[in-house]
């Protein structure tokens, strides 16, 4: 198991920090294609990936990333190349996947669960668990967040309109407020986003704001 990050004994009632990362594109596509992510790669955004990575005591992931990660990293940690302690990393940590078949998921530490929203509650709640990450898995973070059960969604939004793929944000009635946590400008242009749940600041109209229109207030 990855190390945990400080959850100290004096804590009451500690809860898992539950968090999403996610390659984007500036039009909201998270369904990466790698024409368009893999040339802005570079030395920071492996960093930032690197970083979202410390200390997760758990993947939680969906049947296609899953499948996705068991059909690459395994072989490259048997290659022992440069991705090789990543990849074993990967292969270390417990991974817990949503899916609803019961074929074999070919990979170590690894387990199914049949109903996401309430495997994550347990994960949150487990006082041996401090990190959960969601690696992709747009579906996964959908439901999380639709559950209210994301601390936080972490963005490394690619400066390009993709213009094709599957979108972050489907269509629905509820509003999602977003309270932004930190930024970071790459060299590259992409930008690395961290947000909490948050909450819209009030209820206004245009007449409560129209003293901010430019010029308002000159003769």
């Amino acid at each position: 198991m990855v190390a945990r990050s400080g959850r100290g004994p004096d804590l009451e009632d500690p809860m898992a920090t539950l968090v999403s990362t996610l390659f984007i594109s500036l039009d909201g596509v998270a369904e990466i294609d790698p024409a368009w992510h893999f040339p802005y790669f570079d030395a920071n955004m492996g960093a930032a990936v690197g970083e979202d990575y410390e200390d997760v005591d758990v993947l939680l992931l969906g049947r296609v990333t899953y499948d996705s990660f068991a059909g690459a990293w395994p072989d490259r940690e048997a290659a022992g190349g440069e991705d090789a302690t990543f990849a074993a990393q990967l292969g270390d940590v417990r991974k817990v996947v949503a899916t609803r078949g019961d074929a074999d998921l070919g990979w170590r530490n690894v387990e199914r669960t049949d109903d996401l929203v309430a495997a994550a509650r347990a994960l949150k709640a487990d006082p041996e668990v401090g990190k959960v990450l969601v690696a992709g898995s747009i579906s996964v973070v959908r439901q999380l967040l639709a559950a209210g059960l994301l601390d936080e969604l972490r963005l490394l939004v690619h400066p390009v309109a993709a213009r094709s793929g599957e979108r972050l944000f489907d269509e629905g009635d509820a509003v999602y407020p977003l309270r932004l946590l930190r930024s970071d400008v790459f060299p590259t242009g992409v930008v690395r986003l961290v947000y909490a749940p948050g909450e819209v600041p009030g209820d206004a109209g245009y007449e409560d704001v129209v003293d901010k229109v430019p010029g308002a207030g000159t003769d």
